[in-house]
């Protein structure tokens, strides 16, 4: 949503030259251009994998092997069309991909960039030691790409496909980010937890990422292979891998643009580098890669945002907002009747190794009502909220969400059953805009896959994602805020911007952790008002709170909660006369 006017231009403007300069550049320069954009290209999925999902990969050059081999086999063996080879490229770097994704992905922190070390020194191994594959000599005599009478048999014939490849890409990953799934994604660094209680089905966006990210480097391998007509092991070494990823840093990780930046700064200057440095040593060797070490220990220190957004702050900023007026509502879920049993929790415990941080709890919420879970600090409260919403299930006991045993569920199978939530501490992607955040919490009610996304078939679908989004927030009181940064708005207004993330699910029951907490009198009033107008609709809500004033005006019961274990339950004005409870949380009678 938040993206430059400029963008248009500025695309236009690098067309033009890139049309241009074949006709005025030296082979050397086009020869120059034409691994800028392969590089380019895997540096992409690169931006996509670890700066938008936070998911590090070290082994992109292996899944680039992929597709130069399967190229150069089928066309040098079994005679078949370069073209072909396209596809049979992607659907072998896809299966390998699944399959490496499935077992590396299940792995986090340093663990997962070692893996991707592992399975790329691996692939890298299985190109040279296969004799069917030319061992560490190669295959040499693959034939050039054809279109229509013409071979592309020289750099600069070369030069117009590999760009061509490169700016579709580079419009598919934009179109991709600015979707559902794209929001779901870039929900993978830092709101994975969020992201699940909402329904978004976290280990699948994972695999996604990963494959797309894949499949740009293999269809950058199967350019390689008919622009070299020639393969070996070298290009698709875990040295090339790791030049892959200091592109994309040495860019700008999080940015589209940023992939075309790092690919083009790293090329020129090492060759630059590779040119100079014998000259001023004395003596050849890899000098480069000691000066690649420093450039990016100074890159990490002084710019770890990358290049990119250098520049991207030296053009004139104006937000786009969307045109969603016109699309149809989402359909919403029907409401249970009033006064039935929404919930129902029955001997809920949870225990943390030796502490018992609930104890056998039982309650239940209705629709139509507000029940409040009320206690000291420690009292377990947000505890049972996870355990409710599968966050992080109970110990032991049964949780029943509208007639359905949901315990063992995991939180998206929840929250597609019709539970939302909020959290104690506010859980936003603080780079996104307010109604991109919402938006994410009406993500069930969407279909359109990554595909769609890519081909920008999803629009219609994608209006309406928006509207509603937009709808929520301005129940919520933020419709000024609507396209400001999430991370920008101060704590009571991110936790509003929270709950109608979670009114954009459209839930028949709403789990709000201290949503008052930060928020001004004048809010707390306006936001008792609209859980009211929530209740009246049939919404069972269930509120932990520790504003009383803001509680005891509004919740139709109220649950008492003391070292984990159930206190006291009744109407506001019996808990507030029980002696246990005011000896307990409210101070005692003095």
């Amino acid at each position: 949503m938040r993206r430059s006017p400029y963008d248009t231009y500025l695309l236009l403007l690098f067309v033009g030259v890139l049309a241009v300069a074949p006709a005025v550049l030296p082979e050397f320069y086009v020869t120059l251009l034409n691994y800028i954009g392969l590089y380019s290209i895997v540096a992409l999925g690169l931006v996509m994998l670890t700066g938008v999902g936070g998911l590090t990969s070290f082994g992109q050059a292996a899944f680039a092997g992929l597709g130069a081999y399967t190229s150069a086999v089928l066309t040098t063996v079994y005679g078949v069309s370069p073209w072909l080879t396209l596809p049979a490229g992607l659907l072998i770097t896809s299966l390998v991909a699944v399959s490496l994704g499935l077992v590396t992905l299940r792995l986090s922190g340093h663990f997962l960039p070692l893996g991707t070390i592992a399975w790329g020194i691996s692939l890298y191994y299985l190109f040279g030691n296969i004799d069917a594959l030319g061992g560490h000599t190669g295959i040499a005599g693959i034939p050039p790409l054809q279109i229509g009478e013409v071979e592309l048999r020289s750099g600069r014939d070369f030069f117009y496909l590999i760009w061509a490849v490169l700016l579709g890409t580079v419009l598919a990953t934009r179109n991709l980010l600015d979707s559902r799934e794209g929001r779901a994604i870039r929900a993978l660094k830092g709101g994975s937890v969020m992201a699940e209680a909402m329904g978004v089905d976290t280990p699948r966006s994972k695999i996604v990422v990963f494959t797309v990210a894949a499949l740009y480097a293999g269809v950058s391998g199967w350019l390689y292979a008919h622009l070299q007509r020639f393969v070996n092991p070298t290009p698709f070494s875990l040295t090339q891998g790791i030049e892959y990823l200091f592109m994309a840093v040495v860019g700008g990780v999080s940015h589209v643009w940023g992939a075309i930046v790092g690919a083009g700064l790293i090329t020129v200057l090492k060759q630059s580098l590779q040119d100079w440095l014998p000259r001023l040593l004395g003596q050849s060797g890899n000098f480069e890669a000691i000066v690649f070490g420093l450039l990016m220990i100074l890159v990490l220190h002084r710019a770890r945002d990358g290049v990119w957004p250098m520049i991207d702050r030296l053009l004139p900023q104006r937000v786009l907002h969307g045109s969603f007026s016109g699309a149809e509502d989402l359909p919403r879920r029907p409401r249970p009747q009033a006064g039935s049993v929404l919930l129902e929790v029955h001997d809920g415990s949870k225990r943390f190794g030796g502490l018992v941080a609930n104890d056998r709890v039982s309650f239940t919420v209705r629709a139509g009502e507000v029940m409040a879970l009320i206690g000291p600090n420690g009292a377990g409260k947000s505890t049972m909220f996870n355990g409710i919403s599968g966050v992080d299930p109970l110990s032991s006991g049964t949780v029943s969400f509208r007639g359905q045993r949901v315990e063992s569920l995991p939180a998206r199978d929840i929250a597609r059953l019709g539970m939302s939530r909020t959290f104690q501490h506010v859980r936003l992607l603080p780079g996104m805009t307010v109604i991109e955040n919402v938006a994410i919490g009406a993500h069930l009610r969407g279909g359109k896959g990554f595909v769609a996304a890519a081909c920008r078939a999803d629009r219609s679908e994608e209006a309406r994602l928006l509207k509603e989004a937009a709808r929520q927030i301005e129940r919520c009181g933020l419709a000024e805020q609507m396209y400001e940064s999430a991370g920008s708005l101060p704590l009571g207004k991110q936790r509003l911007v929270e709950i109608a993330r979670a009114l954009a699910a459209d839930p028949c029951l709403l789990l709000l952790d201290e949503p008052a907490a930060g928020l001004r009198f004048l809010e707390k009033q306006a936001l008792a008002e609209l859980l009211r107008r929530l209740r009246d609709e049939g919404i069972g809500i269930l509120l932990v709170e520790h504003d009383m004033d803001f509680v005891m005006g509004l919740a139709d019961r109220v649950m008492v909660m003391e070292f984990g274990q159930k206190l006291a339950s009744g109407l506001p004005e019996e808990v507030q006369r029980n002696p246990l409870v005011v000896e307990a949380y409210l101070g005692g009678v003095e």
